[in-house]
């Protein structure tokens, strides 16, 4: 959520292919036109499996934690931490990557709701296939609201990394107020339109990364759900997960997600940044992080993941 330039993917078929580590297989899963990724199944099976479904964050974000210029394979590393423990894991592209290949991407067309549907056609597929012992949802993120929605009613259990707390204006008007104070009563002005369900004419260009028209319609349709209101109506076992080194979603989010849902498991993970590495400098290296691969997530957050799974 860092720049909110709103882009969005997915894709999924039945066609797949192997790759067999020390521990785990990881094989394409299509789940249909729009949706496609990896499913990690662990090797040694002695009962039925547990899953976990993965869902991105916010913008162009695939199945691997990654955008273009921003490569640091969180999600990837998370489900092969995952899936080393015992747990079976599927983590999609987000369905603009379909539509980018298909020359069929609207964005304009884009609405916060595609995302959900798309979450509950990916629970939909496993839960028919009757294998798992159990399906949670776990989003990152703005996925994490994605997840929460998605998950009412139909997982067996949720989890939020990083989900924020209160509805993404407000998110994105503090975030504004730190990183460019002088644009804010420009932006509250411009989110409260939003808000009301109409569009605008940009006139500021500064801002077309966060305003443009093509995104508008999304925003509107973003902006409708209140983390803290969604949260309350699960019924089922949730976890949530915040490092204290995110400069993108603070702890305190995550304790306001916390305070609406008081059963609610709540761990704040020392060191941990947005894309769930071990952050022990400056901002500089936090930042680095976003754009280093081959540096490893914080082995507190699989652990306590995997206990929360276990424990369905």
């Amino acid at each position: 959520m860092r720049k909110i330039a709103i882009s969005l993917f997915l894709i999924v078929s039945t066609s797949s292919f192997s790759q067999v580590t020390a521990a785990f297989t990881k094989e394409n899963i299509t789940v249909n036109s729009l949706l496609n990724g990896s499913l990690y199944t662990p090797n040694q099976q002695n009962k039925k499996l547990n899953l976990v479904i993965l869902i991105a964050g916010s913008g162009p974000t695939d199945r691997d934690g990654n955008q273009m210029g921003l490569s640091n394979n969180s999600l990837k590393l998370l489900a092969e931490a995952l899936a080393n423990n015992g747990i079976a894991v599927y983590s999609y592209d987000k369905r603009i990557f379909a539509q980018m290949a298909s020359g069929k991407l609207d964005e304009s067309s884009l609405s916060f709701d595609n995302f959900i549907d798309d979450a509950k056609a990916v629970i939909q597929h496993f839960k028919n296939q009757k294998k798992y012992n159990s399906i949670t949802v776990a989003g990152h993120s703005e996925g994490a609201l994605i997840g929460m929605v998605a998950a009412n009613g139909n997982a067996d259990a949720y989890i939020s990394i990083a989900g924020a707390g209160r509805p993404i204006d407000e998110v994105l008007l503090e975030q504004i107020e730190k990183q460019a104070p002088f644009l804010k009563e420009e932006v509250q002005k411009n989110l409260e339109t939003l808000k009301n369900g109409t569009t605008f004419e940009l006139k500021n260009q500064m801002l077309a990364s966060l305003f443009r028209a093509s995104v508008q319609p999304y925003m509107i349709s973003w902006i409708k759900y209140n983390p803290q209101t969604e949260i309350k109506k699960l019924q089922i076992p949730t976890l949530l997960i915040n490092g204290d080194k995110d400069i993108q979603v603070s702890v305190q989010d995550a304790q306001l997600l916390q305070q609406a849902k008081l059963n609610a498991q709540l761990h704040i993970i020392q060191n941990m940044n947005h894309v769930f590495k071990e952050i022990k400098g400056d901002d500089a290296e936090n930042k680095a992080a976003y754009t280093n691969p081959d540096l490893p997530i914080s082995i507190e957050l699989s652990s306590i993941i995997t206990t929360f799974i276990r424990s369905l």
